[in-house]
């Protein structure tokens, strides 16, 4: 038997709740392996996401759907790789 992270979704319906997604450029601190970013991707026009943990990445990259608007990139908060990237939404959940 696999663990399920959040079974119920509820971090989805909230993170819908406060947040409209559609059509807006997200910028996700601390992405890890993408299960957050799948809950909102469809919606928005463009994700970039940040990680330090490589082999995280990776399962992102390869789990990543192809018609998703997605980029995973292996960096830390304080170094931001997007210096002339202009995002409408910045999310940091489950980060240190």
């Amino acid at each position: 038997m696999s663990i399920q992270k959040d079974p119920e979704h509820c971090e989805t319906k909230t993170l819908h709740r406060f947040v409209d997604f559609n059509g807006k450029r997200v910028f996700e601190i601390g992405c890890g392996d993408g299960r957050l970013t799948w809950r909102y991707a469809k919606e928005a026009k463009f994700v970039a996401g940040i990680d330090l943990n490589a082999d995280d990445l990776r399962v992102a990259t390869i789990d990543r759907p192809s018609d998703l608007p997605v980029a995973f990139t292996r960096a830390d908060s304080i170094h931001i790789p997007f210096a002339k990237e202009k995002f409408d939404i910045a999310i940091l959940a489950w980060s240190l």
